[in-house]
């Protein structure tokens, strides 16, 4: 791209950005927006996080069906909220959730789970009625809300999984047996495997820094460039947070087994990392805006706290620059003279 200052007119050359998804460097201006059009939606309730973990006997298989198991996954945790919901006895209505799925840990390893934003709210479409829930809250005031239990909510995602992936015909590990109370098929090898699967269900207010945290590694890839500290002798150094410190550590590995962590969690061509469902979905724009209408929501000042896009200065006297044109070939490859600046 040409970009020109709007002061001194000096010119200088801006390369595009790669513009693939799992770049570190680019898609930031899609990340703003995709955070903007959710902030646009939102609605007066305590938000939840809720994960959805994939256990560890099976992600061979998700790796082998890496689509199908994905789809399932985010398809099963939504079914799961949505049901729960609707039986609430403070609900009793249809949910919305921001479904994002996520393929790493902190530590870059393969670690299949789908995060769920969902607002503690639901619409009675049948009485016309907007329900919220309110949180059991103590005495003490640094309490969190409460939304489901995660062990029930465990228990019905398994049942859910279990049942989408053999109707797709595929076959489970041959030590899993749903069947056999989690013991291998074989009875001479007995092998326990998780009968509890792990859910999460945390609140996050109202919900803007979890949508910030899930925006973070929705177009950037799962690493970001300030992360890789450093690469000598063949090795990477970056760094990562314990997710049961919450300090800040380092990984140093060689150079081609940092590649292979970053391209494993690149998602099949096509495939959609986040979706929006019930009152969240993007057909329902009328009826969050009634809500908002309602409720005395201005979608417009919650947008207000996100930085804008930083404009391209001007090394000459520091103004802001304007591109004016756009998909030129490459200078270097043809001999075209490079402005200064």
């Amino acid at each position: 791209m040409l970009a020109q200052c709007d002061d001194c007119s000096q010119q200088v050359y801006v390369p595009h950005s790669c513009g693939h998804r799992s770049c570190p460097h680019c898609q930031q201006h899609e990340s703003q927006q995709w955070l903007e059009r959710q902030l646009k939606k939102q609605v007066p309730a305590e938000y939840f996080m809720v994960t959805f973990t994939l256990p560890k006997e099976l992600r061979a298989l998700a790796w082998q069906q890496q689509r199908t198991l994905y789809s399932l996954m985010t398809r099963c945790s939504w079914e799961t909220l949505k049901t729960f919901t609707q039986n609430d006895p403070q609900l009793k209505g249809n949910a919305g959730a921001i479904s994002v799925l996520h393929t790493h840990s902190r530590r870059l390893d393969y670690h299949p789970h789908v995060h769920c934003v969902i607002p503690a709210a639901a619409i009675d479409t049948e009485k016309r009625l907007w329900r919220t829930k309110r949180g059991k809250k103590g005495q003490d005031k640094n309490q969190t809300g409460y939304l489901f239990n995660h062990k029930a909510l465990a228990k019905v995602f398994r049942a859910k999984l279990l049942e989408a992936i053999t109707q797709e015909g595929l076959e489970l590990p041959a030590r899993y047996d749903p069947q056999g109370g989690g013991e291998c098929r074989n009875r001479r090898e007995r092998v326990s495997v998780p009968e509890n699967w792990v859910v999460d269900v945390k609140s996050v207010g109202s919900g803007d820094k979890a949508l910030v945290y899930l925006g973070r590694y929705l177009y950037k890839g799962v690493i970001q460039e300030k992360d890789i500290i450093a690469y000598r002798d063949g090795q990477v150094t970056f760094r990562c947070q314990d997710s049961k410190t919450k300090k800040m550590q380092t990984r140093t590995l060689p150079g081609a087994k940092f590649l292979w962590l970053i391209l494993r969690h690149v998602l099949p061509k096509g495939f959609r990392r986040t979706r929006n469902f019930g009152f969240l979905h993007p057909n329902s724009k009328r009826l969050i805006g009634l809500l908002q209408y309602l409720l005395g929501v201005n979608p417009n000042q919650i947008l207000a706290w996100l930085r804008k896009r930083p404009p391209i200065k001007c090394r000459c006297c520091g103004g802001a620059m304007s591109i004016v044109k756009t998909c030129i070939p490459s200078p270097f490859a043809f001999g075209t003279p490079i402005p200064t600046g």
